[in-house]
C-alpha cells in the first residue's frame, strides 16, 4: 500500500463497523493517523457512543418541535472534547463512519423513546463531508429509519457551517438526494463559519439555526439584536425556519421575542438530557404580546402602529373565492395573497375586477373563473417591514410609479405577514407627524423641540438602530448673556444652530443625522456612532472660529471678561465654550427615551467638569 492507510467501512442495521489496514512501515504523521484510526475504531464498534437529547421549543405555544441529538461517550473521551473527536475523524478519513455510527445511535435510542408514534422531529447533525463523498450514508439512512419505524420526513440533518465548501453546486446535488427522500436539511452555526449567504442561498434550508454567539448577551449588544432580527426577517421572506439555540438567561429569551423567531434552544429552557422528556415548565415565559413599536400618546411612529390585520387569501385558491371576499365587502380595497407566513402577492381590488373579472372584451370572468390566485396576483407590490418609519415609506412611495402610489401597503415582521395599511392612513398620518413638527420647533432656531426630539429618539431606538446622542451645552452661557446682552445670547444660539445643521450637512451619511434645540443653550444631535466624534469635533472648531464675532477684537484679544454670577458678584468669565457629553447605544442598551436622557445628562455634567471645550463620551474624555 505503498506507505498509505485505507478504511473501509460497512453497516449492519444496528451499528457501523470499521476495519483497519495498516502497511508494514508508517512515518511518525501515518502512526500518529493510525493511532487515531484504532482510537476511532474502538469508540465505534466498542459500544462507547450514546447521544443525549435537548428539545427546540415553539415559542407560539410552548410546545416541542424536536429534539437536537448531541453524540456523548460513556467512558472517557481520548481526544478530549468532543469537538476534537469529530475533527480528528475528519483529518483520517473516516468522518462518515462516525457520522453514521452516531445517526445509528440516536435513532436506537430515540424509538426506545417511541419517536415513531410522535411528532417531534430529530435534529442530526452531519459533516458536509460525509453527505459529499458518496451515497453510502444516505443508503445507510434509508436502512435505519426502516429499521427502527421513523419517518423520514422527522429526520432533520444540520449541516454544520464551519466547514469550507469548495464546491457549493456538487454540495447541492448531495443534499437534493437527501430531501428528495423525505429528509429535512438545517443549517446549523449560521453566522459562524465559512458559507454564511452563499451557503443560505445555495442549500435553501429548511431550517436555520443561528449561532450561540449571536444569542449570548443579545439583551446587552444592539449589534448582536440587529444581526439576528436581519437574519429572521430574510429567512421568513424566503420561507425558511429559524431557530435561535444557546438561549442561557432569561433575559436573552424575553429579547428574542421581539425577533419574530419561532422556535428557541438553549440550557435556560432545556438542558441535554438522556431520555426524550423536554420539562415544558418554563415555557409560560413565552409570550405572544411582542409589541412593534412604543407610541408615545398614541401617535403613530412606525408602520406597525398603523397596521392592522386583515384575514389573507392563499396563492392556491381560486379566483372565484376572491371575487366573493371583495363582493361580500365593498370596503375592501386588497387582499394579500400569503403561502405559509410569506407574502408574494397582492389583489386590488379595483384592477383584479377589470383585469380578471370583467377583462378587455367582458370575458374576463369566463375566462379566469378555474384559475388559481397565484395565476392573476401582482407581483409588484409594496411590501415593508412593522418597524420601518412612517417617514421611510414615504419616501419609498414617491418613487413608485403613480399608478401604484395609491395601492395599499402590505406589512410583515420580521417577513412574517402581519396586515396591511390603507395608503389614506399613511398620508392621514403623515400630515399629522408635520403639523406636529411645525407646532414643536423651536421658534429662534427652527430646530424641532422636546417633543420631536423624543418621538424621533424613540423611533430610533425601537428600530434597534445603532447611534450616538451628542448633548451640546454653550458653557456660562448666562453670564455672557447678562453682560453682552439678549440680542447678542440670541444670536449665538442661531449661530450655533446653523453651525450643528452646516457640519451634519457635510456628512454622507447626512439623511441619518437629527440635531435638535432642547431649550435655552442646550442642543442635541444623533448621529451614526462612527461620525459622532468627528461631528462634536467640527461643531467645536468652527464655533472657536467664530469667537472674535462673538465677543468683540477686544475681549477677544484679553481672553476674558468681567460680569457678574449667578449670585450678583462680579466675576471673571473665559471666552465662551462648549460642553459636549455623548452617549452610544453601542456601549448602553438603551430602553427609552428618559433612560438615554438621564445617561446624557451625566456625561455632560463630565463634561462641564472640564475647562475650556471638552467632549466627554460615555464617561470618557475625548479630545
Amino acid at each position: 500500500m505503498s506507505g498509505r492507510v485505507r478504511i473501509k467501512w460497512e453497516f449492519n442495521d444496528d451499528a457501523a463497523k470499521l476495519k483497519l489496514e495498516s502497511p508494514a512501515k508508517l512515518d511518525s504523521d501515518e502512526l500518529s493517523i493510525t493511532r487515531d484510526l484504532e482510537a476511532i475504531r474502538k469508540i465505534i464498534t466498542g459500544n462507547v457512543l450514546t447521544t443525549a437529547f435537548q428539545p427546540i421549543f415553539n415559542m407560539e405555544n410552548g410546545s416541542v418541535l424536536g429534539y437536537e441529538a448531541l453524540t456523548r461517550l460513556r467512558e472517557e473521551n481520548p481526544f478530549g472534547e468532543i469537538q476534537e473527536l469529530f475533527l480528528r475523524a475528519l483529518k483520517t478519513g473516516c468522518i462518515g463512519a462516525l457520522d453514521s455510527a452516531c445517526l445509528s445511535t440516536a435513532l436506537k435510542i430515540a424509538h426506545a423513546f417511541s419517536l415513531g408514534e410522535k411528532s417531534e422531529l430529530l435534529f442530526m447533525n452531519v459533516c458536509p463531508e460525509t453527505l459529499m463523498n458518496n451515497t453510502l450514508f444516505l443508503e445507510t439512512c434509508d436502512s435505519l429509519v426502516q429499521t427502527f419505524g421513523i419517518s423520514r420526513e422527522r429526520i432533520v440533518l444540520e449541516v454544520t457551517e464551519e466547514s469550507m465548501i469548495s464546491n457549493f453546486v456538487f454540495f447541492r446535488q448531495s443534499l437534493d438526494m437527501y430531501r428528495h427522500q423525505g429528509y429535512k436539511i438545517a443549517i446549523d452555526d449560521f453566522g459562524a463559519g465559512y458559507g454564511g449567504l452563499k451557503m443560505l442561498s445555495t442549500i435553501e434550508p429548511d431550517f436555520v439555526k443561528i449561532d450561540r454567539h449571536f444569542i449570548s448577551s443579545i439583551d446587552r449588544a444592539t449589534i448582536k439584536f440587529n444581526l439576528v432580527d436581519a437574519i429572521a426577517t430574510a429567512c421568513h421572506r424566503i420561507g425558511i425556519a429559524v431557530v435561535a439555540e444557546g438561549i442561557e438567561r432569561e433575559e436573552e429569551l424575553s429579547v428574542l421575542q421581539n425577533t419574530g423567531i419561532q422556535y428557541m434552544q438553549g440550557f435556560f429552557l432545556g438542558c441535554p438530557s438522556p431520555e426524550m422528556n423536554a420539562d415544558t415548565s418554563r415555557t409560560s415565559l413565552f409570550s405572544l404580546n411582542t409589541k412593534d413599536s412604543p407610541s408615545r400618546n398614541g401617535e403613530p411612529f412606525c408602520m406597525g402602529d398603523l397596521c392592522s390585520r386583515k384575514e389573507p387569501i392563499a396563492p392556491e385558491d381560486q379566483v372565484i373565492t376572491a371575487l366573493r371576499r371583495f363582493t361580500d365587502n365593498r370596503e375592501l380595497r386588497s387582499l394579500p395573497v400569503v403561502d405559509g407566513s410569506s407574502v408574494v402577492g397582492m389583489l386590488h381590488r379595483s384592477r383584479f375586477l377589470e383585469e380578471n373579472i370583467i377583462g378587455k372584451h367582458g370575458y374576463g370572468y369566463s375566462m379566469n373563473t378555474y384559475k388559481t390566485v397565484a395565476d392573476v396576483m401582482e407581483k409588484n407590490f409594496f411590501l415593508c417591514e412593522a418597524n420601518t418609519s412612517i417617514d421611510d415609506v414615504s419616501r419609498r412611495i414617491q418613487a413608485r410609479k403613480a399608478a401604484l402610489q395609491y395601492d395599499d401597503i402590505c406589512v410583515t415582521r420580521t417577513g412574517r405577514y402581519h396586515g396591511t395599511v390603507p395608503i389614506s392612513l399613511l398620508l392621514n398620518s403623515i400630515m399629522e407627524r408635520n403639523i406636529i413638527l411645525a407646532k414643536g420647533s423651536n421658534p429662534l432656531t427652527g430646530l424641532p423641540g422636546n417633543d420631536f426630539i423624543q418621538r424621533e429618539i424613540s423611533l430610533r431606538l425601537n428600530q434597534s438602530m445603532h447611534f450616538d446622542v451628542a448633548y451640546i451645552d454653550i458653557d456660562n452661557f448666562k453670564p455672557f448673556n447678562d453682560h453682552y446682552g439678549f440680542e447678542r445670547g440670541d444670536y449665538i444660539l442661531k449661530s450655533l444652530a446653523a453651525m450643528i445643521t452646516g457640519v451634519l450637512s457635510r456628512l454622507a451619511s447626512s439623511s441619518f443625522n437629527f440635531a435638535g434645540h432642547i431649550g435655552g443653550d442646550d442642543f442635541i444631535v444623533v448621529t451614526r456612532p462612527q461620525d459622532s466624534l468627528q461631528v462634536a469635533q467640527e461643531i467645536i472648531t468652527e464655533f472657536e472660529s467664530h469667537l472674535p464675532d462673538f465677543h468683540g477684537p477686544e475681549d477677544f484679544d484679553t481672553g476674558r471678561y468681567s460680569a457678574k454670577n449667578r449670585r450678583g458678584v462680579e466675576e471673571e468669565f473665559s471666552l465662551l465654550s462648549l460642553s459636549i457629553g455623548m452617549v452610544s447605544t453601542e456601549v448602553y442598551r438603551i430602553e427609552s427615551y428618559p433612560q438615554l436622557a438621564s445617561l446624557a445628562t451625566e456625561v455632560k455634567k463630565k463634561a462641564k467638569m472640564e475647562n475650556g471645550f471638552s467632549i466627554v463620551r460615555d464617561r470618557r474624555k475625548l479630545g
